[in-house]
């Protein structure tokens, strides 16, 4: 995996504080008619992961008014679920929690803030957690997952629990959903044996195939 990401003509991917989580930055070409840039490319994603990513199987889209608050979610491993999130109206600040336990960063967040206008997008590896707070009302973001989408394997953490800390700064107590505001907190969910290993989620790795194994290589 890249520690430095990479560039090239259409986008950036950049890594951020959380292994297994990066920024993608693309440029936007405009002219007379308006805009166009390149949201994914699996070709520069593998480049900087240095192993074939999963498919995408599900595209998932959210609207959020301001102050509401989605996540912590992530998903159990095996399968994993990683995600690309993009905002496509609005803006957001969004959270990368670590939940694998054994992981040097475990419980610790990374945050970055997403918009309709930057052209930006967030990539997420199995075994992370993502949660976002909508800044502005009507808020859309788009998902692509990893995964098909079922119940059975999604992991809520808390995302009010203080242990992790994440950097709210609302200005009213958050909106959160039933599911979310009833999550157990990071540690009560390691007590029970809910949260992915780190061991686990590298193991998916090899899963995935090598750089070899990349469309065009």
């Amino acid at each position: 995996m890249s520690s430095t990401g990479l560039s090239i003509r259409s986008m950036t991917v950049r890594p951020l504080d959380i292994s297994g989580a990066f920024l993608i930055s693309s440029r936007s070409f405009t002219d007379e008619r308006g805009a166009f840039f390149e949201v994914y490319r699996e070709d520069v994603l593998t480049d900087v992961l240095g192993y074939q990513p999963p498919k995408i199987v599900q595209t998932n889209y959210s609207v959020s008014r301001s102050n509401v608050l989605r996540g912590i979610h992530g998903a159990a491993v095996p399968p994993g679920l990683a995600k690309l999130v993009t905002c496509v109206r609005g803006s957001m600040l969004d959270f990368v929690v670590d939940l694998r336990t054994g992981s040097p960063t475990f419980g610790k967040w990374d945050m970055i803030v997403l918009n309709g206008r930057d052209a930006a997008s967030l990539y997420v590896e199995e075994g992370l957690g993502h949660a976002f707070v909508a800044l502005d009302d009507d808020t859309c973001v788009q998902y692509q997952l990893s995964e098909l989408y079922r119940p059975q394997d999604v992991i809520t953490v808390h995302p009010l629990d203080p242990e992790i800390g994440l950097p709210l700064r609302l200005p009213a107590a958050p909106v959160l959903s039933d599911r979310d505001a009833a999550a157990p907190t990071l540690r009560e969910a390691a007590e029970r044996g809910l949260l992915p290993s780190y061991d686990s989620c590298m193991a998916l790795r090899g899963v995935h195939g090598p750089i070899a194994a990349a469309v065009g290589r």
